[in-house]
């Protein structure tokens, strides 16, 4: 340190901890538990409280995630500690392209709700998308952090990223954010990068987010110290380390050998999250995090695949595995491990990836990629061809409605898209959506509900539409203890197995049309053996042809309002898109494979059906 001692700041990322290792957040009464122990830790002097998905995991349980909000970053105000949040750029703080009057709206609703800090990424990190959420950030009160979503690959170099950033500054961010959101920015690249910024920008705050992945974080906060960087963001145990974040306790007692300067750390406050933050574990989040994803994993430098999203990954291959293997079975072919699967995605990501373009490993990205690449893998391990099946939402960064891909597409996907008549398109991606603002505002005139505080009720149903109305309604949290009731049995079944009496088979009435349906419950000895056309079939199909599931998901007849469903009687012809499968936090188009007049359709609109269900029957 030639004698020089620079203060280093420390970021806890709660938010990310949870969303890192499973499906949800804690609730609000136990985050408002936990807040004053956090602040009792006393070296914090940021913590990222929201953003990303966490106000939708409050609508699924059934919660306001106004309210929540609210009380949340409360306690951090009055403390004097930053509060900052995850924005997605051009889709707001959701998975789909937001409106421009929605987002707008979304940063100064979140300013007054008590959150300092926008920390924007746009997941091919093209500046025109995030151009708008630095303005609205700051005219909403606002600091507008850019961050650079961080990969590995040919075209992913040093002076590419320096030169982000300055583009990033250039349209009035006013800090940023090194994102390596999977961890595998190697140390001595990500020195070399904060070095460069700093160099060309020696004012501006930079902080570091490091997942510990593969394990180059450690190493990466200290390179990023010594280079520049204000700011280091760590998670603390029990969510510490795997897809998480480098713990708290190595990371400044690193960076105090090292001869910074950082606050003391309380351990009774420390122990006290610990404990707090075990129990919520023990309490119910335990049920949605997979064991695999508390262990670190340098496998996963290949692939790059964002700790963010390992969580959802292990619950795709978890069912994903499911459903191979019944395939496997019924071809008389030795089933395969989750094990196998993982290595065949990860192996498939490192082919798929340059050939969709290079886009950053990051929400929404590396879905699609890790959505393409499973399908491929599993079309590869049934004998079928690669690319017989992308979803819509991968059509879409495909053809440039979320901006323009860094490196080139592969031949073989131009002449899909070419084949499809799939348009391209070149033009600002704001510009495809309209403004919604106002239609929400009739539609919530009608039914005759508030706009609420500083019209956050408003945010809420443009940003949430969906799962604003299932908790409206009460389904979300229905639904919710539903699927808490069903993973304790599965818990319990796991330890008792054959000791639980259960209907194998029951016929039910659905608008006076008698379906009968074979009945598994997950971890039984029943599931394994499920009947391959496990969802709805009619007890009074006859002769026909049918259409069958191409993958597991929840069925839809239309993708959105403005769609005509089909219907009995209509004539559908091969290549016609007949429904939609909503898999991997993606929808997928389901096309006719055969020609005939709609006889029957055999499962219900929003019902769950796995891959080779009958869905329609034709004559």
């Amino acid at each position: 340190m030639s004698g020089r001692r620079k203060e280093i700041k420390l970021a806890l990322v709660y938010r990310d901890m949870w969303q890192s290792s499973g499906k949800y957040v804690p609730r609000v009464d136990q985050l408002l538990r936990v807040a004053q122990p956090i602040i009792d830790i006393g070296c914090f002097d940021r913590v990222e409280t929201n953003g990303g998905g966490f106000e939708q995991v409050n609508l699924l349980f059934g919660q306001n995630p106004n309210i929540a909000v609210r009380k949340w970053t409360q306690p951090f105000n009055d403390a004097g500690i930053q509060t900052q949040m995850l924005e997605r750029g051009l889709n707001g703080i959701r998975m789909s392209p937001v409106p421009a009057d929605v987002r707008k709206l979304m940063f100064k609703v979140k300013k007054l709700q008590g959150t300092d800090i926008s920390r924007s990424f746009d997941g091919l990190n093209n500046p025109q998308n995030l151009e708008l959420s630095f303005k609205y950030a700051k005219e909403g009160g606002m600091i507008a952090q850019a961050a650079l979503s961080l990969t590995y690959s040919k075209l992913h170099t040093v002076d590419y990223y320096i030169k982000l950033a300055d583009a990033y500054l250039e349209l009035g961010a006013e800090e940023i954010c090194i994102k390596d959101m999977a961890g595998i920015g190697r140390p001595d690249s990500i020195g070399r990068l904060i070095k460069g910024i700093r160099d060309r920008h020696p004012d501006i705050i930079i902080q570091y987010h490091g997942h510990s992945t593969p394990g180059f974080s450690v190493a990466s906060s200290l390179e990023a110290a010594r280079n520049g960087a204000d700011i280091i963001d760590v998670g603390m145990e029990p969510l510490s380390w795997g897809t998480g974040h480098a713990d708290l306790l190595t990371i400044h007692a690193m960076l105090e050998d090292a001869g910074f300067i950082v606050k003391d750390i309380n351990m009774d406050a420390y122990m006290k999250v610990r404990q707090l933050s075990q129990e919520f574990i023990d309490d119910f989040l335990g049920l949605y995090i997979n064991p695999k994803n508390r262990y670190m994993n340098s496998l996963l430098i290949g692939p790059g695949l964002p700790g963010g999203m390992m969580g959802s990954l292990m619950a795709d291959l978890e069912s994903n595995l499911s459903s191979v293997n019944k395939w496997l079975t019924k071809n008389d072919k030795d089933n395969i491990t989750q094990d196998d699967l993982l290595i065949k995605l990860f192996e498939e990501v490192k082919y798929v990836w340059p050939r969709l373009g290079y886009p950053p490993l990051v929400t929404p990205f590396s879905q699609y990629v890790k959505n393409a690449s499973l399908m491929n893998v599993m079309q590869l391990i049934k004998g079928r061809e690669r690319w017989s099946m992308i979803d819509e939402n991968t059509w879409g960064m495909i053809t440039g409605k979320s901006g323009k891909l860094l490196g080139p597409l592969d031949a073989k996907i131009m002449e899909l898209a070419e084949a499809q008549k799939r348009e391209f398109y070149t033009g600002k991606p704001q510009d495809l959506y309209a403004d919604e603002l106002d239609m929400y505002k009739e539609k919530m005139k009608e039914k005759g509900w508030d706009f609420g505080q500083d019209d956050e009720e408003l945010l809420e149903y443009a940003m949430h539409p969906k799962q604003y109305e299932d908790f409206k309604s009460g389904k979300a949290a229905k639904s919710f203890q539903e699927d808490i009731e069903e993973r304790r049995m599965k818990a319990n079944a796991l330890h008792t197995s054959g000791a639980i009496d259960l209907p194998s088979e029951m016929t039910i009435d659905v608008n006076g049309s008698k379906y009968k349906v074979q009945v598994s419950y997950p971890g039984t000895e029943a599931d394994s053996q499920s009947s391959e056309n496990g969802a709805l079939m009619s007890s009074e199909s006859g002769p026909g042809t049918f259409i069958l599931a191409p993958l597991e998901g929840k069925f839809y007849l239309t993708k959105d309002t403005s769609d005509t469903a089909i219907k009995k009687g209509d004539k559908v012809s091969i290549g016609d898109t007949i429904a939609y499968i909503e898999s991997m936090k993606v929808i997928n188009a389901i096309t006719a494979d055969k020609s005939g007049t709609v006889s029957e359709i055999l499962i219900t609109h929003g019902a769950e059906v796995d891959e080779d269900d009958q869905i329609i029957k034709l004559v």
